[in-house]
C-alpha cells in the first residue's frame, strides 16, 4: 500500500486498524508522512524501521520503504542497491520462527542510469544466495507487463507482440524476471499464484481512464516457507486510498 498524507493517510491508518496483521510493509513513504505512519504504527504495537535516504529526498528520490513487525525486529545488511532508499530488511520471526522479511519499491522502467535494471539484479543476487534462513520480499516490484494463463511473463522491455523494445534491451528484460521467475526456479514461490494459480487476473495498479492494469505488487517467499492464503485488496484501491491494492498473506513454516 502506498503512502499518503492528510485525510488520505489518515483512512489508510483506520484501514490497517481492522486487519489482523504481523509485519507490514510500506512503499512511498515520505519526509511527509513518515512521522505520522511511525507514530501510528508505534501505537499499534509494532516496532518500526524507515530506510535511510541517502541523497536530498527530491522528486523519485523523495520515496522509502517500511517496515513494521509485532515481533523484535533488527535490521539487516542491505545489498548495494543505486537507489539504497527503496529497499529495507529486517530479521524478525514468522510462525514463531526466524526469518528476513524485505520489502521493495523497484523504480519505473524509463528511469536514468538503469536503476530499475541494476535494483532488480542487486538484489536478486542477494536473495539468491541462501543462508539457510526463512525469507520474504514483498513490495512494488513493477514488473510484469503481462501474464499469460498458461504462466508464460512478459516483462516491460517486450511489446506486446514480444518483440524486445531497443531502448530497453535484453539485459532489462532479463532483469524484470529475477524476481518473478527465476526465484520460483530455485524454490521460492510467489504467494498469489501458489495460492490461485494464473486463472486469477487481479490487477493491482489500474490506468484511472482507460481502465488497463497490471499486476505490480507482490509477495514471493523462500522453499523454507507456505503461502496457504493470500488476497489483494482492491476495495481498498477502489476507494481512493492508493493508487495500488493493498496484498496480504498468510505464511507457514513449511513441512
Amino acid at each position: 500500500m502506498q503512502g499518503r498524507v492528510g485525510g488520505w493517510q489518515e483512512r489508510q491508518i483506520d484501514a490497517l486498524h481492522s486487519r489482523d496483521l504481523d509485519v507490514v510493509c510500506l512503499q512511498e513513504v515520505t519526509p511527509r508522512n513518515r512521522e505520522r505512519w511511525e507514530q501510528a504504527l508505534a501505537e499499534m504495537g509494532f516496532e518500526v524501521a524507515v530506510s535511510g535516504w541517502p541523497v536530498d529526498p527530491r522528486g523519485s528520490r523523495r520515496f522509502a520503504v517500511l517496515i513494521a513487525s509485532r515481533a523484535p525486529a533488527e535490521l539487516v545488511q542491505p545489498p548495494a542497491l543505486p537507489w539504497q532508499e527503496r529497499h529495507l530488511a529486517v530479521r524478525t520471526s514468522i510462525d514463531g520462527a526466524e526469518a528476513e522479511v524485505h520489502t521493495l519499491h523497484a523504480p519505473l522502467s524509463g528511469k536514468e542510469e538503469q536503476v530499475k535494471v541494476r535494483t532488480l539484479e542487486a538484489l536478486h543476487e542477494a536473495l539468491a544466495d541462501s543462508t539457510g534462513v526463512p525469507r520474504v520480499l514483498a513490495g512494488d516490484f513493477n514488473t510484469p507487463q503481462y501474464e499469460s494463463r498458461d504462466g508464460e511473463i512478459q516483462t516491460f522491455a517486450r511489446t506486446r507482440s514480444g518483440k524486445i523494445r531497443p531502448r530497453y534491451g535484453e539485459r532489462h528484460d532479463r532483469a524484470e524476471l529475477l524476481l518473478i521467475e527465476d526465484l520460483p526456479k530455485r524454490g521460492w514461490r510467489d504467494a498469489f499464484r501458489a495460492v490461485h494459480g494464473y486463472s486469477r487476473r487481479d490487477r493491482s495498479w489500474v490506468a484511472a481512464v482507460k481502465g488497463y492494469g497490471y499486476r505490480l505488487d507482490h509477495i514471493v517467499v523462500s522453499p523454507e516457507l507456505d503461502p496457504v492464503a493470500c488476497e489483494y485488496l482492491h476495495e481498498w484501491r477502489e476507494a481512493g486510498m492508493s493508487d495500488h491494492s493493498a496484498m496480504w498473506a498468510e505464511i507457514r513454516r513449511a513441512g
